[in-house]
């Protein structure tokens, strides 16, 4: 379909050249794969993201030059996977990584300090264990998140799980580059697909050739379980469920974290509630969502290419009316249907088919061995020898799934072997806290996140406890940046790296996920974040009203009430 504009050709941002002109992301990728070089041009470095990497370089030693590695994402829907494809990404770490292993934030997994002649080694050893890297990152729908927990007796779950599976399958890029270029023996590589008819879309039916304007983000939760965070996703598809079963979803659409503050255009969001769909009309109306953002998002600024800035530019109503067409028939109104809960699955759970699961949480997603914490060889021990399926959560821990009553007592004592702490032995705010990595390879850190926010965590257990508040559930996400990777816009508490070694503070999110929180202090000084927070935790105790939640308790006083209640204590 073509756009409904009769206004000048704007001028499209390079990214969008750059795909244009890839051949269905292709590109100089084979040939710059074939160079002497340790690192990617322009072109190639937009055009890698889709197939699932990142190219970096390690901003601690830059002083002495560049030192180019890569990230690879895996992409891995619900992050359901076994224990041999674990064991294969930890081989990977070892041997062509930086020997760490890190869970995401939408469930997938990552390996660091790839080298660009190991890159085709490491993408085809991925592919050999039925996993992919494609579409883990770039302008396309990424990694489907769902809420992880494996309660069998419960069919809702699995009829989540198959959706996401669905939703992968059908949304993933059809072009042939992937295959060709990581794939294919390069000694009888075939020719690819060529054309792509007069549209475009013969190749990519649902991307055309030049993708989308922007990432794409898609979440599938419950009312009593939004631990895929579908709020913050550019689609959200809340379940509704009767007599055990999944009757339909609500559609969210428009949210996003990623902003930026010298752009007053930019800006978080929270999906909206758009319509209800049947179980079948699922795939086909997120589709039409996804085919209305390639048709009309912004191409010319990437700033504001997400679709949340064209449901803002156009209204809700006007949005649905479209997805409707795209969709090629009237969509239902959404049901009065809201969350309530968030279950991150961690701790020992029955699955309700007479096996267990146990999640744990593994902080800020890093699997790997330091000192006396050896998570990372702890997991070669379970896998090899219980070989239980897993499930990776949206909080960046790790769920053993399918395992015999008596399993328990092992999995713990190979845990506490290698210094691993066990889910119940971890405090609420550890357990509720996420960074993301940030220093020393993100290339868009501001300050640090993940290597900071640990020791930070350690002093606020310790107030909390002098506070008598050590039980207290609230969620802390960090990012090194205004991005948002770790969602940190609809969090309890909120820390942002604004400037070297400040953070911007937000209060006033929640656990569940459905509220955008608020900033409560800008450029704060590293050492200064744990002592602004514990005088808003002073006053929280003292003014709380039973039951209340940190983050219910800050929206409900405001932002000034809070300021000057905190002013007058200093």
């Amino acid at each position: 379909m073509s756009r409904e504009t009769t206004s000048k050709p704007v001028k499209l941002s390079p990214v969008e050249g750059f795909k244009q002109a890839s051949d269905y992301l292709r590109g100089p990728i084979a040939e710059e794969l074939a160079d002497d070089n340790d690192f990617f041009g322009k072109a190639s470095i937009q055009l890698l993201k889709h197939h699932g990497t990142y190219q970096q370089d390690n901003r601690d030693t830059r002083k002495s030059g560049k030192s180019y590695s890569f990230m690879v994402r895996t992409a891995i829907p619900g992050g359901k996977l076994t224990s041999a494809q674990l064991l294969a990404e930890l081989d990977l770490c070892d041997e062509l990584g930086d020997s760490t292993l890190r869970i995401t934030t939408r469930q997938g997994l990552q390996l660091h300090g790839v080298l660009k002649s190991n890159l085709r080694e490491t993408i085809c050893r991925i592919n050999e264990t039925q996993l992919t890297t494609l579409a883990a990152c770039g302008d396309v729908e990424r990694n489907v998140m769902c809420s992880p927990c494996p309660y069998h007796g419960d069919p809702v779950y699995d009829q989540l799980q198959t959706l996401a599976d669905q939703l992968a399958q059908h949304l993933q890029p059809r072009t042939t580059a992937y295959h060709e270029l990581w794939l294919t023996d390069q000694e009888t590589e075939k020719k690819h697909l060529a054309g792509g008819g007069a549209a475009g879309h013969d190749i990519e039916p649902i991307y055309g050739p030049t993708y989308l304007p922007r990432k794409f983000k898609i979440g599938i939760g419950l009312p009593g379980d939004n631990s895929a965070d579908i709020y913050s996703q550019d689609l959200g598809l809340l379940a509704v469920c009767k007599d055990w079963n999944v009757v339909g979803y609500n559609v969210l659409v428009g949210g996003g974290f990623g902003t930026t503050p010298s752009a007053a255009k930019t800006f978080p969001a929270i999906a909206q509630p758009m319509c209800f769909v049947s179980p079948t009309q699922a795939i086909d109306v997120a589709t039409a969502v996804i085919k209305v953002q390639r048709d009309f998002g912004n191409r010319a600024d990437r700033k504001v290419a997400r679709l949340k800035y064209l449901i803002h530019n156009w209204g809700l109503e006007r949005f649905q009316e479209k997805v409707a067409e795209y969709y090629g028939s009237p969509l239902a109104p959404p049901r009065s249907v809201h969350v309530t809960e968030i279950n991150d699955g961690m701790g020992w759970h029955a699955q309700g088919d007479g096996r267990w699961f146990y999640g744990l949480n593994v902080e800020n997603g890093r699997i790997k061995d330091e000192g006396s914490f050896r998570l990372k060889t702890a997991l070669r021990v379970i896998c090899s020898k219980l070989a239980p399926s897993l499930r990776l959560t949206p909080h960046q821990g790790l769920i053993f799934c399918d395992l015999a009553e008596d399993d328990l007592s092992y999995l713990q004592q190979v845990l506490r072997e290698h210094g691993v702490p066990l889910t119940e032995d971890i405090s609420p705010a550890r357990r509720w806290s996420m960074a993301c990595p940030a220093l020393p390879t993100c290339g868009l850190a501001i300050t640090e996140s993940e290597r900071i926010l640990p020791s930070m965590i350690d002093q606020l257990e310790t107030e909390l406890k002098h506070l008598g508040l050590q039980e207290e559930i609230f969620t802390t996400r960090m990012t090194g940046c205004p991005n948002g990777c770790a969602r940190p816009y609809n969090a309890d508490v909120g820390l942002v790296g604004k400037a070297l070694d400040k953070y911007t503070i937000f209060l006033g999110g929640r656990r569940q996920g459905d509220r955008l929180n608020f900033i409560y202090a800008d450029k704060v000084p590293t050492a200064e974040v744990v002592p602004t927070l514990v005088k808003v935790f002073e006053y929280f105790k003292d003014a709380r009203q039973a039951g209340e939640a940190f983050g219910d308790f800050c929206q409900r006083l405001g932002l000034e009430a809070l300021r000057a209640l905190c002013t007058t204590k200093g």
